[in-house]
Order: structure tokens, then sequence, then C-alpha cells
């Protein structure tokens, strides 16, 4: 049984997600609008942490609040002036992205539902996988292994670092 603590403690968290997140779309201010989506990576560390799966949680904030975070700011600060503020929208782009995100909401909503339902009937499937069988197969190099593309997108993230310097160094 959860402590109420536990409870009070996960929605904070994900209220805090919540909040960012929106934030993080509705920012005019792209620096700003990087700095929300950091405090959500780091609020999903807090998720992880609080369920007991604390490696993952340090692998969220390790890789992506510091590495990922570190090249979307340098990236930013490379291609535009972050002084700069987006464009305001038009009437029609609001009604069309509103549109689009209760659909979304729609979407996504339909498919919980229905898999709740489908675990409700096939309640044998067991779905507890521990962390050592996930970072077994994120690091194996047999056939069904995760280790090649891993180290594919590090060289891609490490040519992505260059070209922004080849392209700063231009100016």
């Amino acid at each position: 049984m959860e402590s109420v603590g536990n409870i009070v403690m996960y929605f904070i968290i994900a209220i805090a997600i919540i909040v960012f997140s929106v934030l993080t779309v509705t920012s005019r201010k792209i620096l700003r609008s990087a700095t929300y989506l950091l405090f959500v990576l780091f609020a999903t560390a807090g998720i992880y942490f609080q369920i007991g799966y604390e490696f993952l949680g340090a692998v969220q904030i390790a890789v992506y609040a510091g590495g990922i975070m570190v090249l979307f700011v340098f990236s930013i600060l490379l291609t535009s002036r972050p002084g700069n503020s987006a464009e305001r929208l038009t009437a029609h782009k609001k009604w069309l992205g509103l549109t689009a995100a209760i659909a979304g909401v729609g979407v996504c909503g339909y498919s919980l539902l229905s898999y709740g339902e489908l675990m409700a009937r096939n309640m044998s499937v067991n779905l507890n996988v521990d962390i050592q069988r996930i970072g077994e197969a994120l690091l194996s190099t047999d056939k069904w292994g995760y280790l090649l593309p891993f180290e594919a997108i590090s060289i891609l993230l490490l040519a992505c670092i260059i070209g922004g310097v080849v392209i700063a160094r231009k100016r």
C-alpha cells in the first residue's frame, strides 16, 4: 500500500510536468522554452526515482537533462539570436493547432481506454520488467541488443555538434 506522501508527491510532480510542458510549447522566447523543457525532464526523472527506478532516473538526468539540453541550447545560440521572439500566430493557425490538440487528446484517450479494456480481459500478461534486463538489452551485442543503435546515435550527435561549430566559425 502506498503512503499518502508518495501519492501527494506524485501529483505535485505530475502537475509540474503538465505546467512546464504547456509553458514549453506556449513560450514565445526559445531559450525560455528550452528551460521549461529542462524542468519537464527533471520532473520526469523525479517520477522514475519515486517508482524505484534509480538507474533510469539517473540516465534521464545525465543523458536528457544534461547532454541533450546542452545540445539544444548550443544549437539555439548558434542558429538564432536568443533575444528574438517568435512571430505571432494568426487566428487560423491557432484554431488549427487547437483542433489538432483536441484530436490528439481524443486519440490518446481512446487508445488508453481500449488498452485498459484489453488488460482487464487478459490479466495473465506480466509487464514487470526489472532494470537489470533493460540494461542488458541496451548494452548487449546479440541479435536483439541495442548497443549498435546507441553508438550510432552518439556518432550522430557528435556530427551535429561538429556541424554547429563549423556553421558558427563561418560567421
